[in-house]
């Protein structure tokens, strides 16, 4: 057994990084994925709709640790034996993409259908209305549930250390072993995890309220 040092810290304070590393790349890789799966789930084709709806329903029905197992040993059953970075990083990446896709799609179908009406009319074509009239509008409504879904997935990222992947959690773990401090060392791994989320909480009730008088003041207008 070790005591507890400045070394033991800033092992935890180093693996902190690869927490902020794997949800910015979860977030921008699944982000693209959601974008597509929102266009898809209000594409005029039912099939299509269907298709990204049932990829929705897979991953928010079933648990994150699941589909990390399933990625990181149940492809090896296949021969496709995967390291753990890239595990946690075609994991999380899906598992963003399904619930961001989800929360843009309720966003572009929360514009009034006048507008969709009113482009019709301009003879813009489906996709020029989508893009140049009912996404920018829809971006001003998503960007409160977008940041409170990123203050999640920080959160969540704790889960990859079931399959070894060294964050804040696993860094934690290895130092309580090593130390046999966890009522040191947990504390400090959960005030770490405060320092990353409660910026992002401040950001989404910000612009929560920000959304709420922009459109008090259209409303007036």
């Amino acid at each position: 057994m070790r005591q507890f040092s400045t070394n033991e810290f800033l092992f935890i304070l180093a693996a902190g990084q690869w927490t902020v590393v794997l949800s910015l790349i979860a977030f921008s890789m699944g982000g693209a994925l959601g974008l597509l799966i929102a266009l898809l789930r209000v594409s005029v084709f039912a099939p299509v709709r269907l298709a990204a709806s049932g990829y929705i329903q897979v991953f928010q029905g079933t648990p994150l640790l699941m589909q990390l197992f399933l990625i990181y040993y149940g492809l090896g059953l296949f021969g496709l034996r995967l390291d753990t970075w890239t595990a946690v990083v075609i994991a999380y990446s899906a598992y963003t993409g399904a619930f961001l896709g989800e929360i843009w799609r309720g966003c572009i179908q929360a514009i009034p259908r006048e507008q969709w009406d009113g482009a019709t009319a301009l003879a813009l074509t489906y996709l020029q209305r989508l893009f140049l009239v009912i996404i920018p509008q829809a971006v001003r409504i998503a960007i409160p549930p977008t940041v409170g879904f990123m203050v999640a997935l920080v959160k969540a990222t704790a889960v990859a250390s079931i399959i070894g992947f060294v964050e804040l959690t696993r860094a934690g773990q290895l130092m309580t072993n090593a130390t046999f401090q966890p009522m040191l060392v947990y504390p400090i791994v959960a005030m770490l995890y405060f320092t990353l989320c409660w910026p992002l909480s401040l950001l989404a009730q910000y612009l929560e309220r920000r959304m709420r008088v922009d459109n008090a003041i259209g409303r007036k207008a």
